[in-house]
């Protein structure tokens, strides 16, 4: 059944409009958005869809293509960050952080595509999806940057789950065919052309299917490091030191931070030369970069595990011309730069290890740079 007579059967009449918004891919600058660097993600072509209609009452009903039985209740005045719920607390912050805006009640059915755990953030798809529809609905008006600010409200305030700004950006500004350069201070963007097709290349995706949940507090750990490093180095974020000022102020830190900060400071340089090597068409470049940022990721971000570990070194053992982990850590997808030609014969490589090593089986894919956000009806 569609997503339309899905609606029409569970709730009252037809959806007033249906939008769409993609889950993502992180090219290069894990864990920097919340220290204020720059990151380069795209947008993938699977996406979560959210069909809604506006209620006379302040009553909110949401349910979801893939648990279409079931129907969570609410009211308006009943949104409260509490910490307790499932998948709907998303919606549902996104809805609070709206606040006054949203006059009504609502109607919302989701029918998501993004794989959830995954590391290619299902979240930012769903939060992103129902923020563009209430946008259009209520007449808000929000810049996507401004509707990015207020989906990240929803999952750092109501969800709980402190995350940076660069998943909900990037999945309202991409543009198709580019990766998205985003400056997570001030949200200011530049689109940088990535066509692998016409250098014979493909980004392999691996979903190690090791799932992973960043609310349990690996992500807020990390998140806390970080900030304590730079509140002992005295700057607003780990974005505003260098190495060489990092080293000369190690005796402020502990180890730990200091090994943190290491990892941001350094890749958020390799984001700058990633783009350097894209705009030069500098493919075993991008791959190089790709390999130092997950040995960083694994050694001194300490966010890798051994699924993700032998993703990449199956992937590099098999012509890859470089591969690391993505998303939050702790499991998820790793991505892998292939020359087209090559990935049939990775795939079987990379199976084989995971079979060997009595991992579950990865699932892959591909995608080329999609674009963000939009209405679909």
């Amino acid at each position: 059944m569609s997503l339309a007579n899905t609606f029409t059967a569970l709730f009252s009449g037809n959806p007033e409009i249906v939008c769409e918004a993609p889950g993502r891919v992180n090219l290069i600058g894990e864990h920097v958005d919340y220290c204020d660097g720059f990151v380069m993600p795209f947008a993938i072509s699977d996406r979560t869809y959210a069909a809604i209609k506006r209620c006379p009452d302040r009553k909110i009903r949401i349910s979801s293509m893939q648990r279409p039985n079931e129907i969570f209740e609410t009211s308006l005045d009943d949104l409260q960050p509490s910490g307790e719920g499932n998948w709907e607390r998303y919606i549902c912050g996104v809805i609070w952080a709206f606040g006054d805006h949203i006059t009504s009640g609502l109607e919302i059915l989701v029918d998501g595509h993004v794989a959830l755990g995954a590391g290619l953030s299902s979240s930012a798809a769903l939060e992103c999806s129902v923020a563009f529809g209430l946008d259009q609905l209520f007449e808000t008006r929000f810049s996507l940057a401004q509707l990015a600010k207020l989906a990240q409200r929803a999952e750092n305030d109501f969800v709980g789950m402190p995350c940076g700004i660069m998943d909900q950006s990037v999945s309202l500004m991409a543009q198709a065919g580019n990766a998205l350069l985003l400056d997570c201070r001030d949200l200011s963007t530049e689109q940088i052309p990535l066509d692998l097709a016409s250098a014979g290349l493909e980004l392999l995706i691996i979903d190690t299917q090791a799932h992973h949940a960043l609310v349990d507090g690996g992500y807020a750990e990390r998140r806390a490091s970080c900030e304590s490093a730079a509140a002992k180095l005295g700057i607003k974020a780990l974005r505003d030191c260098s190495i060489s000022e990092l080293e000369d102020s190690r005796s402020k830190l502990t180890e730990l931070e200091y090994m943190r900060a290491e990892h941001i400071i350094n890749d958020i340089g390799r984001v700058h030369e990633c783009v350097d090597r894209l705009k030069n068409n500098d493919f075993i470049g991008v791959g190089n970069i790709l390999a130092k940022s997950h040995a960083s990721l694994r050694d001194l971000f300490e966010i890798s595990c051994p699924e993700l570990n032998l993703a990449v070194d199956a992937a590099l053992e098999n012509n890859s011309l470089g591969g690391r982990m993505i998303g939050g850590g702790f499991g998820g997808s790793a991505i892998a730069l292939f020359k087209v030609a090559d990935i049939a014969q990775a795939k079987r490589a990379i199976a084989e290890a995971f079979k060997e090593a009595g991992f579950t089986e990865p699932r892959f894919f591909t995608s080329l740079p999609s674009a963000g956000a939009s209405v679909t009806n």
